[in-house]
């Protein structure tokens, strides 16, 4: 709050200046009605001059320390907004969005790797993904799901998709050229 009123108040300071400063014809700024003075407030702030001026006041370093919010209201806030109804309400929205969904999955990439990367690493990690998979209720489950007719049919699409791929066909003919003059080399010497 202190340093929004210390910009406010040297933000009224920079448009009084501008105000006396463009008093035209004798008429002076207490005589100016309160429209007038905000249309010519504001188109002052649109011109070049007037963005410049505003720049130049944010590099301050005064200023700048006195915009810097509290880290703790910041956290709370943020906490406060994602956890609300709202935002959960926001959140939602936004994920159904497959724009939204696909930027934010990119922007978090490189850091779900890193964390996948170093969990992979991690011994206490490794030994309960390892009891994970020795679990007997889990190792059924993932019978049962490599013997259903699905998981069937995509093997086999799977397998028909690597077959039908050129580099893999160029791959294949190469081995079994390679195998045969092997066996043509064995089969002659003897």
């Amino acid at each position: 709050m202190k340093s929004y009123s210390l910009l406010m108040m040297m933000l009224f300071s920079f448009v009084s200046i501008l105000i006396a400063g463009c008093a035209a014809n004798g008429e002076s700024a207490g005589q100016a009605d309160y429209e007038e003075t905000k249309k010519m407030v504001i188109d002052i702030l649109k011109t070049d001059d007037g963005k410049k001026a505003l720049q130049e006041l944010m590099k301050d370093k005064e200023i700048q320390q006195a915009l810097v919010m509290d880290q703790q209201a910041v956290t709370k806030t943020i906490q406060t907004t994602l956890t609300s109804d709202k935002g959960q309400e926001f959140w939602k929205k936004a994920f159904e969005d497959p724009k939204f969904a696909e930027s934010f999955a990119k922007s978090m990439q490189t850091e779900h790797e890193k964390l996948m990367k170093g969990l992979m690493t991690d011994p206490d990690y490794q030994k309960m993904l390892l009891g994970v998979f020795q679990d007997p209720e889990m190792q059924k489950t993932i019978q049962t799901s490599m013997k259903s007719q699905e998981f069937r049919k995509h093997l086999q699409d799977v397998v028909m998709e690597t077959l039908s791929n050129p580099l893999y066909k160029a791959k294949l003919q190469e081995t079994l050229l390679k195998a045969a003059e092997e066996a043509g080399k064995q089969g002659g010497g003897s």
